[in-house]
């Protein structure tokens, strides 16, 4: 594989990267910065891919990296943020207030995850990867994958049924 289709599937899927990236920030700068330090380590280790196949693995792990890295230097001193989450389909509810008051709500609770349960959460259901996928970006077993995601969603609902 050549740097050039490394630079194609970069820009190709720069939004993406981009999305991923403010779930953890909730900060339009500090996303860009995390896809930039991301491109910049892809690019100065591609020598070190072994197998092209493997590179939207490759480059979604070096990515989460510099999110969970990003978000344990920050997430002591983010204040709480009112944007909304992007709409990620098709339906939303009746009550615009009560819609942005869930997304809050959900935002909130996702944020109060630990890093490692997030990371599962955001790559299945915002970057609709599957369970193998996230195992091979993460660099853990399948099991492991899914016990995370059972128990990132368990204290997702703990933390909306309460509010």
């Amino acid at each position: 594989m050549r740097r050039e289709e490394f630079e194609r599937y970069i820009t190709e899927n720069q939004e993406r990267f981009y999305r991923l990236s403010f779930s953890y920030t909730h900060n339009p700068d500090a996303a860009l910065d995390i896809v930039q330090e991301a491109v910049l380590k892809g690019i100065a280790k591609f020598s070190t891919l072994r197998n092209p196949q493997y590179m939207q693995t490759w480059f979604y792990r070096i990515l989460v990296n510099e999110c969970v890295s990003w978000y344990r230097r920050h997430s002591k001193v983010l204040p709480m943020e009112t944007a909304v989450l992007e709409e990620r389909g098709p339906g939303t509810m009746e009550d615009p207030q009560a819609t942005q008051a869930a997304v809050m709500d959900l935002r909130h609770a996702l944020k109060a995850l630990d890093p490692k349960l997030r990371a599962v959460v955001e790559l299945r259901f915002f970057e609709d990867m599957k369970l193998e996928e996230i195992a091979a970006i993460m660099h853990m077993n399948l099991s492991t994958v899914k016990s995370r995601l059972y128990k990132a969603l368990k204290l997702l609902r703990l933390d909306l049924e309460e509010e």
